[in-house]
């Protein structure tokens, strides 16, 4: 088996090993966290944001805002990210879904409401898709 390609099966049941059950809900299946309960909705320290999946670098906190919307939002994605974005028509709505540049994982959904001076985006992404990791000198 070495050298060949994995299968959809083997990669999922991979995922199914290594997430928890609403991280895979969340970026395997699409799925959304309820508003409020995510544990970097409200987190305010210095750090960087990479996907769950793969360890890709999302966002950083400087690219972070309090937007009262229930989820973590930032107003830029990181130059690197390489985020997707995919017409998202669930739920008799017309929404922009965006995804893991690097493993496809679901993130969440970006809207045009947020800070102008940053371009007026807004990502509204999953506490579940994503890992903090805390800046060294975090003063």
């Amino acid at each position: 088996m070495s050298g060949l390609p994995r299968t959809d099966v083997e990669k999922d049941a991979e995922w199914r090993s290594r997430l928890t059950q609403l991280q895979y809900h969340v970026t395997r299946q699409a799925g959304t966290e309820r508003p409020n309960t995510g544990i970097y909705n409200l987190e305010s320290r210095k750090g960087d944001y990479h996907c769950i999946c793969c360890g890709h670098l999302l966002f950083t906190s400087q690219m972070k805002y309090a937007s009262g919307c229930g989820w973590p939002a930032f107003h830029t994605e990181h130059p690197d990210a390489g985020i997707t974005r995919l017409e998202d028509r669930a739920f008799g709505m017309v929404r922009v879904e965006v995804r893991c540049g690097s493993c496809d994982a679901h993130l969440g959904h970006v809207f045009d409401d947020g800070p102008m001076q940053y371009g007026g985006e807004r990502y509204c992404i999953n506490s579940a898709s994503m890992d903090f990791k805390l800046e060294e000198n975090n003063d």
